[in-house]
């Protein structure tokens, strides 16, 4: 692991980051971990660890300070991201998604908006992005979930699927359709809705592959009556909003997934360090350090991207959407990877349940299907070549 420790003092964190880092070390390692395999076998939705993250304050790193934040730079975030999602991809899910939910409220609310909804999710509440639909996946202009206007507020009508943190979330972003615009891809729009609306009804929970401990729930608006002020811009705004929002939690996705590969990685490479066959470890057969070279430094250049971009965000660029896509599609497919060739390197016991490696395969295969499928970053990234 010596290069991926060189690679991390590159980073050169200022001492506050150091510090931060070092606390969410320690809690992934005495909280989050161990309860990481107990938390995939029940489903149960961890509480726990939620409680543990809110002692240390992470979701007050990006919501500015006005609203009850002390708000650090986006590298530093992905880096926590990174962390937790190493020591149980659920918990770091379920993180990012407040991330992913919130920031658009960050990015285009109104200063009314954000002193009203921010300060519960600064101090810990749970957030949910709301975009899915039956009808509608990759491509979000087939949503048919609706907001009518009625007088002070707007009434909400439809449903969503798929929706991490949907039943547990204090705050949820909803996109929907806006009455009286015709073309579906400007009528999309975006507001809040807060826990405990009337009219807002949990379904029920997927049963998943892996991140069993996070709840991906679907959700119904029947009747949903919130306070037009909920609006965030203006009716038609929701799909920029939409596409801009992407952009900055697709890296978060890349960061995830890192988490997850890095899991695997030092699980397989400690195992083919011990393990022997026909009295030679199997770290020392010439076939594994092949493809040890290769996955290695597969993870190491999306690491280094990933710094890359974050660097770029950070700085103020405002058009990174292909590096975003770079980023997502590169990390989800190397975790990918690294986990089968973990599962393969444990041979039987891989299979087995007994092994993080078994429950980390199980976990990074939706890396390559949210936040876009791999096959829609593959075709933006491709398209982008395309001259006019």
């Amino acid at each position: 692991m010596k290069i991926f420790d060189a690679l991390e003092q590159e980073r050169n964190w200022g001492e506050d980051e150091r510090l931060l880092l070092d606390q969410v070390d320690r809690l992934a390692a005495e909280v989050i971990a161990p309860n990481a395999a107990r938390i995939d076998e029940s489903g149960a939705f961890p509480w726990e660890n939620v409680e543990a993250l809110n002692r240390l304050g992470l979701n007050a790193i990006f919501v500015p300070e006005a609203y009850g934040g002390a708000p650090m730079s986006f590298r530093l975030y992905l880096a926590v991201v990174r962390r937790i999602a190493e020591a149980c991809a659920s918990t770091g899910i379920i993180y990012a998604t407040n991330f992913h939910a919130m920031k658009p409220l960050i990015e285009f609310g109104s200063e009314e908006q954000k002193a009203r909804l921010l300060p519960r999710i600064a101090e810990g509440g749970l957030a949910a992005l709301a975009i899915t639909e039956e009808s509608a996946g990759s491509d979000a202009t087939g949503m048919k979930t609706r907001f009518q206007p009625d007088g002070d507020d707007i009434v909400i009508d439809g449903a969503k699927i798929f929706i991490t943190n949907g039943d547990v979330a204090d705050r949820i972003l909803l996109f929907g359709k806006h009455t009286g615009i015709d073309d579906p891809r400007r009528a999309i729009s975006v507001l809040v809705v807060e826990k405990g609306t009337p009219g807002l009804e949990v379904l029920g929970l997927e049963k998943k592959m892996g991140h069993r401990g996070s709840s991906t729930a679907v959700l119904r608006f029947d009747g949903c009556r919130v306070p037009a002020a909920n609006l965030i811009g203006q009716p038609g705004d929701g799909l920029s909003i939409l596409l801009a929002s992407l952009n900055r939690s697709r890296p978060s996705i890349a960061a995830h997934a890192i988490g997850i590969a890095t899991a695997a990685f030092k699980d397989m490479t400690t195992y083919m360090n011990e393990r022997k066959q026909s009295g030679r470890r199997i770290i020392d057969f010439q076939a594994n350090q092949f493809m040890l070279a290769d996955v290695a430094t597969d993870l190491a250049m999306v690491e280094l991207w990933l710094d890359h971009l974050a660097g770029r965000i950070d700085a103020g660029a405002q058009d990174f959407g292909i590096e975003a896509s770079m980023a997502k599609m590169r990390a989800s497919d190397i975790a990918n990877r690294i986990v089968t060739e973990a599962v393969q390197m444990h041979g039987g016991y891989g299979y087995c349940s007994d092994f993080r490696v078994e429950r980390l395969m199980r976990d990074a295969k939706i890396t390559q299907i949210w936040e876009g499928t791999n096959q829609v970053h593959r075709q933006l990234i491709g398209r982008s070549f395309a001259t006019k």
